[in-house]
């Protein structure tokens, strides 16, 4: 989860069904980098996310942001101590996150309140610059390591695997595409360009050729990886969760890859 999903109304709903959950039972992670506080006259407040409170999800990078914000996530999980923390898309707050982010989740996994330190991102280069740079025990690679993109795998992941750093994988259907790759998937939150809806048309072939889902393949790809410790997938339905869950352990044949 995070603050900025649903304006805190992930991490609500998040932590009001773990509530009655014994806490050894399950692993949680939630991200900083956005403060939500209450909007400026004027200021903007479209969201793709559904009956999201009307706040403003502001960028906020420095430690005491960092610090509030974990403050603050804890409140709405309704715990003591957070698994993992991320550093949430810290894209255009390179030197920010260096400074504030970073030196203030290990300043908090040292007292215990976070167990965790990772950063979260939809590219590897930065991502790759973090590992070299700062004591992570994970990240979140989204989107560049997938049978469509597979940006991710020359240098971010051997250095993780050198370093240590646990790779958490996400976007591994490019938020839709590998999933069902037809004329009005999506590729990286937007229209999925002829190429590219070519391309997983292929794999699905290859897949299908051999009696297994794509879905399947796709999951399973990032998890081969030895620097992969989990996949993280997006889910609508319960029927899609078990799906995915059913995709993670499905048997395929030693020749798929080579053919993918």
């Amino acid at each position: 989860t995070a603050p900025l999903y649903g304006n805190g109304l992930s991490e609500l709903r998040v932590g009001a069904a773990l509530a009655k959950r014994p806490r050894e039972q399950f692993v949680l992670c939630t991200k900083v980098g956005r403060l939500l506080r209450e909007p400026a006259a004027g200021t903007n407040l479209d969201t793709i996310f559904a009956n999201a409170p009307r706040l403003d999800p502001v960028y906020a990078y420095s430690r005491d942001s960092v610090l509030r914000s974990i403050e603050e996530s804890l409140l709405r999980l309704g715990l003591d101590r957070i698994d993992v923390v991320h550093v949430h898309d810290p894209d255009d707050h390179e030197d920010e996150a260096l400074a504030g982010a970073f030196p203030a989740l290990i300043e908090l996994r040292e007292q215990g309140v976070i167990s965790a330190v990772g950063c979260g991102m939809n590219q590897w280069q930065m991502l790759d610059r973090f590992v070299q740079r700062v004591d992570l025990d994970c990240v979140l690679l989204a989107g560049r390591y997938s049978l469509l993109d597979r940006s991710g795998g020359d240098l971010l992941l051997p250095r993780c695997v050198e370093r240590g750093v646990g790779v958490v994988v996400g976007g591994v259907f490019n938020s839709g595409l590998l999933a069902d790759p037809t004329a009005n998937s999506t590729f990286d939150y937007g229209p999925a360009p002829e190429a590219m809806r070519d391309k997983a048309r292929d794999l699905a072939g290859a897949c299908a050729a051999r009696g297994v889902s794509i879905v399947a393949a796709a999951v399973q790809f990032a998890l081969r990886h030895e620097a992969v410790a989990s996949v993280v997938v997006g889910a609508q339905t319960v029927g899609e969760v078990e799906i995915d869950v059913r995709a993670a352990v499905a048997p395929l044949p030693a020749d798929l890859w080579t053919s993918l």
